[in-house]
């Protein structure tokens, strides 16, 4: 979780029960304008999944799930 993130979560944690239920349906309301369909991903995200697939990566359906053992090493 980024610095900024964090220092989010702990000024909400701060305010009246109330006020955080607000601020948390706002924050809501922010990412699904930004990300309707949850499809975007974050700069750490697109890092992370660059990684992956440099390192020998495989996809869910490039895998014989009948045949395991011909991926041990």
């Amino acid at each position: 979780m980024s610095n900024m993130a964090m220092e989010a979560a702990r000024l909400i944690d701060m305010l009246p029960e109330a006020d955080q239920t607000f601020a948390f349906e706002f924050i809501k309301k922010l990412v699904r304008a930004w990300d309707p369909d949850y499809t975007k991903v974050t700069p750490d995200e697109s890092q992370q999944i660059e990684e992956a697939e440099k390192s020998g990566f495989i996809d869910e359906e490039d895998i014989d799930w009948d045949n395991l053992s011909k991926y041990a090493d």
